[in-house]
């Protein structure tokens, strides 16, 4: 087993392929210990094979909060701490506003949301009682911009992105870091069927998304085995960042749009204004 001194302890939640999985081989590499976790044990072999008592493999659904809660207890108990607890579990929700129904939505709450939520909550007093800790959570660049066709996927980064700001600020006083890792479009498996679902259509979009989906494919995306170096700049930080974007492309994009926002709110502020007092 590798120095537990000298190395660093992460808790990553779906940890079976994608960015979970290139992190979780790429911290194991560089002689970190880790708590892999998945849905699917057998989807983590591999990882155990390679990497031996390196590697503790735990099963985790994240949308049931009392195998969140033990996952983590166990992870903390057979490392003796934890010092990165990263939440990457996630997927897309593809349809109009229009066309999915409210109990796909939930769905995909109950995994973006309250999922990461159970995982930090399940946290949060070990890492006080240790003093020290840094929770990374997986959002998006659409958790400051939207598309259609992928709004409630967008809305749960959004979603996201508030309550990780607001527990920055809650948790800092007891040593406790947060930062949120913001991807662009990567070539990973997101688009596969095991992070994408698709909401039943409706003829009425289906020239609209398929204009879409031509957009999507002209996307310049990035290279996941890129992503680790600039992962571990951040957890090596003294001084990490609330957010930072991964890849590219993200910067420019969003600096676009707030500008566009920023313009709006100023060309209605004398309304806003009015709003203020009667008196006025």
């Amino acid at each position: 087993m590798a120095n537990q001194q000298h190395s660093k302890i992460w808790f990553i939640t779906g940890a079976s392929r994608g960015f979970g999985r290139v992190w979780a081989e790429a911290a194991l590499e560089r002689g970190d210990l880790v708590a892999a976790t998945a849905r699917k044990v057998d989807s983590l072999a591999a990882l155990k094979d390679k990497y031996g008592d390196q590697v503790l493999i735990l099963e985790l659904d994240v949308t049931k909060p009392g195998q969140a809660q033990a996952a983590v207890n166990q992870a903390h108990t057979h490392f003796g701490r934890l010092d990165i607890v990263l939440n990457n579990a996630g997927y897309s929700l593809v349809g109009t506003i229009e066309e999915a129904s409210l109990e796909e939505v939930k769905a995909m709450y109950e995994t973006n949301i309250f999922g990461a939520l159970a995982v930090v909550q399940a946290a949060l007093p070990l890492l006080r009682a240790q003093g020290y800790g840094h929770i990374l959570g997986t959002s998006s660049n659409l958790g400051h911009v939207t598309l259609p066709v992928i709004g409630y996927y967008a809305s749960s980064k959004w979603a996201f992105e508030a309550i990780h700001e607001s527990l920055a600020l809650e948790v800092a006083p007891f040593g406790i870091k947060v930062t949120i890792i913001e991807p662009g479009a990567y070539a990973t498996e997101f688009g596969s069927e095991h992070s994408l679902k698709f909401a039943a259509g409706m003829d009425i979009y289906t020239d609209y998304k398929n204009q879409f989906f031509g957009q999507l494919k002209e996307l310049k995306r990035g290279d996941p085995q890129a992503t680790p170096a600039a992962l571990f700049q951040v957890v090596d930080a003294a001084h990490p960042p609330l957010r930072i974007h991964l890849g590219s492309e993200n910067l420019a994009w969003v600096k676009g749009v707030y500008a566009e926002r920023m313009a709006l709110w100023e060309k209605w502020d004398d309304v806003a204004q009015s709003a203020q007092s009667l008196s006025q």
